[in-house]
């Protein structure tokens, strides 16, 4: 009996590659993981990296989702200088102490005149001339209209005020009420701001994405998170595009779990245990505890900071390729035979369209072999045990 399943044994170890399986094994991910399509063996193979998640590794994570637009923009703070526009309509209204003077009468002290920015940037005011507004506050525009008039009237005073912000615009579209241009006011608008003038979204906040494009840079982030953290509600600029878009988030989950499917998040986050469980948990017969593999394109600001830049150069010198969205490929590992691991699954931030999956242990595929080849079950199981023995030794 022990000679006949020690036969059992070499036969799967020379041969295992002939068994059915439901996706890589453990050691196939890690064998790949930095390699070139060359020393993989196939031409079109794609390169990517494995990262272990430790605490470090999923605060890491954690930290750049929920400052996504932060960190795209680089900054999350003021809001910026507020400055007259060509196509501004303004309000200039000037007083003058005297009662016969160029802009007052006996009835009133005051002229109210709205003029309009033209496209140099000027605008004609009576006894002034052109006075250049474009790029000033209307501070500084007061200033300017009221050193050309104290030569000219009687102890004036002049408020000058915005009626229409023409160039101060943002357009916003997309899942919300109602896409419109709209005007930002002097004192400076967040992107939640914006959105609800639009008439809001049309979708719940953790199924809603918004994107902002400025000059030749586009970042998305969940509105959720950019509600829940208020250093991403970053302040917008005119010529701004914002596009908000319902995408209900949804991962696949794949390998020795107990139904592989594509599931929905149904909240505002979720983490890698939570989307493990959505599934029913994996399939105590036949997953490896230690091949949970959570397969993703990352931003390449993350995959710098994990594998140093020294690593991530080498990776694309072996052929790396990014997705249109310029992210790279990244396998993240879990150990769930480490009590800790339960802890970090708890803070590792599962993503939109990401990929879990379970590889199964090595011994399924002995059970499978013997079984193929028409083995005794005492001989099946008596070889299965022994193969799962050498992996515990081995490792």
């Amino acid at each position: 009996m022990v000679r006949m399943t020690a036969i059992m044994i070499c036969a799967v170890l020379a041969g295992c590659q002939a068994v059915p399986g439901e996706g890589p094994l453990t050691a196939d991910i890690k064998k790949d993981a930095g390699q070139s399509p060359t020393q993989i063996g196939r031409i079109d193979a794609a390169v990517f990296d494995i990262v272990n998640v430790d605490n470090r590794t999923a605060k890491l994570v954690s930290d750049y989702v929920a400052t996504a637009l932060n960190r795209r923009f680089g900054f999350g703070g003021g809001a910026g200088r507020a400055v007259i526009g060509v196509g501004d309509q303004l309000k200039i209204s000037i007083f003058e102490a005297g009662a016969d003077g160029l802009f007052s009468t006996t009835e009133s002290k005051q002229t109210s005149l709205d003029v309009v920015v033209q496209q140099d940037g000027t605008a004609a005011i009576p006894y002034v001339g052109s006075i250049r507004f474009a790029g000033k506050t209307l501070e500084e525009a007061r200033q300017e209209i009221l050193s050309s008039l104290r030569s000219r009237a009687v102890e004036p005073d002049v408020i000058v005020s915005s009626v229409n912000t023409a160039s101060r615009k943002v357009t916003v579209s997309g899942a919300v009420g109602s896409s419109a241009q709209v005007p930002l006011g002097l004192v400076g608008e967040k992107i939640t701001d914006v959105i609800a003038k639009a008439g809001g979204p049309s979708g719940q906040p953790y199924e809603t994405y918004v994107t902002l494009v400025r000059g030749k840079k586009t970042g998305t982030a969940l509105l959720s998170s950019v509600i829940d953290n208020p250093s991403e509600n970053i302040y917008v600029q005119p010529g701004d595009q914002i596009f908000v878009a319902r995408d209900p988030r949804t991962f696949t989950l794949l390998g020795a779990v107990r139904a592989n499917a594509r599931i929905n998040f149904g909240a505002s986050d979720l983490n890698l245990l939570e989307a493990v469980a959505l599934g029913g948990g994996g399939n105590d017969a036949a997953v490896d505890a230690k091949g949970y593999f959570l397969f993703r394109y990352e931003e390449a600001d993350i995959v710098m900071s994990l594998l140093g830049r020294q690593r991530f150069n080498e990776l694309l010198s072996k052929g790396m390729k990014p997705d249109r969205l310029g992210r790279y490929p990244i396998v993240y590992s879990f150990d769930m035979t480490h009590p800790d691991s339960l802890l970090v699954g708890q803070t590792f931030p599962v993503k939109n369209r990401d990929v879990i999956y379970a590889s199964r242990h090595t011994s399924v595929d002995l059970r499978k072999f013997l079984a193929l080849i028409g083995a005794p079950i005492g001989i099946a199981s008596q070889g299965a045990g022994v193969a799962y023995n050498l992996e515990r030794i081995s490792d």
